[in-house]
């Protein structure tokens, strides 16, 4: 039985395949799934530290009803998923001796899950597909499997997230597909095309009849198989709508910034979804303070443009549609606009979308299972194929800017297994050099960068406008930037090595080494680093 993990900035979601009426099927976890009756049921990503020693925390629904989320407390997070990989600016609280990092919370958080589903699903170590951002970087998706392991689950596999919300629409009939996933921490825009070779001349139906290639053969279908054409992504979500609220509450109304102002701010934009005009009254029985804030439709969108959020959106947009028309697409080819994520209910947004495609082109109807229920298309047959969001490049030093540098080496775009492997020569810049030396690194995309960083407590995302590309360097540390030893020692004025790069099928650099001069392979194939 397959299950599936959409772990979200604010919400995950967990599904499982019911053989029994094959469909997908969201499931509940005690104590830590909303129990408000809402359809479906999440699992707020939360998570409150009781004791850090013992690796003893709070998970889910369980943190508010305890009210752990309405204090200011460095043992509660939220919205931790977005530093998870990412190089974050200003610190992390030390609990009970220990030093606490993003990536240590999301374990905590995903080891709890993953054990509470193990007691109600016996077959969950078995076989898991986590769906991740369609930009996060392969540290992200390295940390991923390392969780994985620990909790000893014998086959993980990852999907973009966006691909797995074009799975779960369930759009068999359209082949283009725009998918906008707009969560709580993180939009993300993925051009999909599904294609597939039909024997018969009338349709598969729908994506869950699709089966394994047994079944395949045996209804004269074949797999299908999802293609990813573009993609453009940023560090914007619905946490960010939630702090420009309560900036604005605090401009006008003096209101305090806390955790507890925060939800509020996050209940009116979700009343503001389906009504003109929302309201909400709290009372502290504790401090006898009371809050009353007032908020209509028209002055959220006022708040939104004052950020440049449509800008950010078009500026997204704009991406995708470049990178289409390379391959010969316009926007009208679009078949279907998928609107996925909580952020994705907002009018504001629905709107936007329509302002560029046709209202019966868009498809709002599943926002929050859609990318699980995709997910576990994946442990039925189906077959993606997929392309490098990321490029990768070499540090060299830049004499006319005086400065470190990066030259591409593989560019983003790149279809992934490489068939042919990037060529690169290299000489000694020494007499007598005992080595050849790399720094690597993972490129991201030039200008319009989001920075994540700290404001005080709060984490917060800004645009940085540059001509330079995001760098993650991959080995940048004593005794890992050494690729090859030269025996003998190398001289410059000829090339001494040539070295072969490409991108395997778990997306993973892998680096060949022959030594031009002692004509014998110094590294054959191996993972250049192990990623931070």
């Amino acid at each position: 039985m397959g299950i599936a993990i959409d772990f979200g900035t604010s919400n995950t979601v967990i599904a499982r395949w019911n053989r029994a009426t094959q469909q997908p099927e969201t499931l509940s976890l005690p104590g830590m799934s909303d129990r408000s009756g809402q359809n479906p049921p999440l699992i707020p990503s939360l998570l409150y530290v009781e004791d850090a020693s013992q690796h003893k925390v709070v998970v889910g629904q369980a943190v508010r009803d305890r009210a752990l989320d309405l204090s200011t407390d460095p043992r509660f997070f939220r919205n931790f998923k977005r530093g998870i990989g990412s190089s974050v600016q200003g610190f992390l609280p030390e609990l009970d001796g220990c030093t606490i990092k993003f990536e240590q919370v999301g374990q905590w958080f995903l080891t709890q899950l993953v054990q509470q589903l193990k007691t109600i699903e016996p077959d969950t170590g078995q076989s898991i597909v986590f769906t991740v951002p369609v930009d996060s970087f392969e540290a992200y998706r390295l940390w991923l499997g390392q969780v994985c392991e620990s909790l000893q689950v014998e086959q993980v596999r990852l999907l973009d997230e966006p691909t797995a919300a074009a799975l779960g629409y369930g759009l068999v009939d359209r082949e283009t597909l725009l998918v906008i996933d707009f969560g709580g921490g993180t939009l993300d825009l993925s051009l999909v095309r599904l294609d597939s070779a039909q024997v018969q001349a009338k349709p598969l139906g729908f994506i869950l009849k699709w089966g394994q290639k047994s079944f395949a053969r045996q209804s004269g279908q074949a797999p299908k198989t999802a293609r990813v054409l573009a993609k453009a992504g940023q560090n914007l979500g619905g946490s960010d709508i939630d702090h420009w609220l309560v900036d604005y509450f605090a401009e006008t109304q003096g209101l305090a910034v806390t955790p507890l102002t925060i939800r509020l701010a996050e209940r009116l934009k979700i009343q503001l979804s389906l009504q003109t005009q929302a309201q909400e009254v709290y009372f502290d029985d504790e401090t006898f303070e009371s809050y009353e804030l007032q908020l209509s439709r028209d002055r959220l969108e006022e708040i939104l443009q004052q950020h440049q959020f449509f800008a950010q959106l078009d500026h997204c947009l704009a991406q995708v549609l470049q990178q289409a028309r390379r391959q010969g697409l316009e926007l009208t080819d679009i078949d279907a606009v998928l609107l996925v994520g909580g952020t994705a209910q907002m009018p504001a947004v629905q709107t936007w979308v329509k302002q560029s495609f046709d209202a019966s082109k868009v498809r709002c109807e599943k926002p929050f299972e859609a990318i699980a229920h995709g997910a576990l298309q994946l442990s039925q047959g189906i077959e993606i194929k997929d392309f490098l969001y990321h490029g990768y490049g070499i540090r060299y030093w830049d004499r006319r800017q005086n400065c470190h540098s990066w030259h591409p080496l593989i560019k983003a775009g790149q279809a992934y297994p490489m068939s042919d492997p990037v060529e690169l020569l290299l000489g000694a810049s020494l007499d007598n050099q005992p080595s050849i030396e790399l720094v690597l690194g993972e490129l991201g995309v030039e200008t319009n960068q989001t920075e994540v960083y700290f404001d005080g407590d709060r984490l917060l995302t800004r645009r940085v406008d540059n001509s330079q590309a995001q760098v993650q360097p991959l080995n940048d540390r004593e005794g890992a930037r050494n690729i090859a030893k030269l025996e003998p020692p190398g001289n410059p004025g000829s090339d001494r090595v040539k070295v072969l790069f490409r991108v395997d099928d778990q997306r993973f650099l892998r680096i060949t080494v022959e030594d031009l001069l002692a004509l014998q392979t110094l590294v054959d194939d191996q993972p250049v680093v192990q990623l931070r």
